[in-house]
């Protein structure tokens, strides 16, 4: 089955090469050489795409990709960034309708989301398809006809963790050919969630904050438990997740919320929601809540705290400076 920032081409050494022989009067030699360089480029893109690969995708699939992906198409927002990100931006010819970053991603086609339209991404034939772990589970006909026509299908798992995500971005970047650059991105994300971890082990138990994270308004207000990046993310900044009894996505009342009395509220739906901050700040009831008596509400992008890509190191740097001004500023 086939995988996105543009590759970098080489031709200004080439341009380069020539203008320094043709100075010194020895054009023939020029394009020898000229040629060589060329050779030696191809050469090298070769090695690093080391095709044919065979890939383990998110769902234990195998899948066997005989040459770089020249197209590819993307399900599901995260693989897009990671795509782009990997610097394969430029060979992306379809997108779902939630991708939304880079900026690139406007002026690419739209190719569906949960529900694909199968005709025209058969008509845009791209040499790997990334799907969701849904498309897999409901539409599995669909992606068998994809694999008859000649596209190479990798589906994306669940990524709900940190590591998870790293291998996603490792798992993409081997379809694609871009393995040392995936290796590049999650060294870099290590590095900085380390540096992270490290800054906080100064924040003592009794400047420790407790973090009460709303992915869903009122009334009917969710907000994540264990198993979520946002939980790992309170962990890695030596916060208390308000509600870490709990696992996965799970809703509470207002009530039960102003029992947890969290110092620090975080909104992740100012998208959808006009200054999600002052509805917090306004509830009934909410008055004594300590992050609400010395207003301490803030809303955070939500694709850097839920999109399991390389953007959720943003996300935890910027609840880290949130959270515990003082220790990441």
């Amino acid at each position: 089955m086939k995988q996105l920032l543009s590759k970098w081409k080489q031709m200004s050494t080439i341009t380069v090469l020539a203008l320094i022989l043709t100075a010194c009067g020895a054009a023939e030699e020029n394009n020898d050489n000229t040629e060589n360089v060329n050779n030696d480029n191809n050469a090298n893109e070769t090695v690093e795409g080391n095709f044919p690969v065979t890939v383990t995708d998110g769902v234990g699939q195998e899948v066997t990709i005989e040459e770089t992906p020249e197209t590819i198409a993307s399900l599901l927002p995260s693989s897009t960034e990671i795509v782009f990100e990997l610097g394969a931006g430029d060979r992306m010819i379809g997108v779902s309708e939630y991708c939304n970053f880079p900026e690139e991603t406007a002026d690419i086609q739209v190719i569906g989301a949960q529900d694909m339209d199968a005709e025209l991404i058969l008509s845009l034939s791209p040499d790997l398809l990334l799907v969701q772990e849904y498309h897999y589970q409901n539409h599995e006909d669909v992606l068998n006809e994809y694999e008859e026509a000649g596209i190479d299908v990798l589906v994306m798992g669940s990524a709900e963790s940190f590591e998870e995500t790293y291998d996603t971005i490792h798992m993409i970047g081997e379809a694609t050919g871009t393995s040392d650059e995936a290796d590049q991105i999650v060294t870099s994300m290590e590095e900085r969630l380390e540096e992270i971890r490290e800054q906080a082990e100064t924040i003592s138990e009794e400047d420790r904050q407790t973090v009460w994270v709303e992915v869903g308004p009122s009334p009917d207000i969710f907000t994540t438990g264990q198993g979520t990046f946002m939980h790992e993310m309170l962990e890695a900044i030596n916060a208390t997740n308000a509600a870490e009894e709990e696992s996965g996505w799970v809703q509470f009342t207002e009530e039960e919320i102003v029992t947890l009395e969290p110092d620090v509220i975080v909104t992740t739906y100012g998208y959808y929601i006009d200054n999600p901050e002052a509805d917090v700040l306004a509830r009934d009831g909410w008055s004594e809540v300590p992050a609400v008596q010395n207003e301490r509400v803030y809303d955070v992008d939500n694709d850097t705290v839920t999109r399991p890509g390389p953007r959720l190191i943003e996300g935890v740097e910027t609840l880290a400076k949130l959270v515990y001004p003082d220790v990441f500023e």
